[in-house]
């Protein structure tokens, strides 16, 4: 099973292969940009006044989906990076 996940179960084409350089641009994008959003809407939520709008709470839960996509993001980053090393046969 060198070079493969599992044996073809369905319909898919032998030559079918999955998007991981795709998902190595998209999570190598997002990773930084969800960690700026993230100190950003952190910062933002540290320095709001009560009755301000958008409200501390909004800015903490804005905050904290930010942190959730970027670490989401970064794991996929990992994942991506494993297959690619075992498809290439590296260490």
């Amino acid at each position: 099973m060198i070079g493969r996940r599992s044996p073809r179960t369905g319909t898919e084409p032998v030559t079918a292969r999955s998007a991981l350089g795709l998902r190595l641009v998209l999570s190598a994008v997002f990773v930084p940009v969800f960690v700026a959003l993230t100190v950003h809407f952190a910062l933002w939520a540290a320095d709001a006044d009560p009755g301000e709008s958008p409200t501390r709470g909004t800015l903490v839960g804005t905050t904290v989906v930010c942190a959730l996509i970027a670490l989401l993001a970064a794991l996929d980053l990992l994942v991506v990076l494993r297959r690619r090393r075992r498809e290439r046969g590296g260490a």
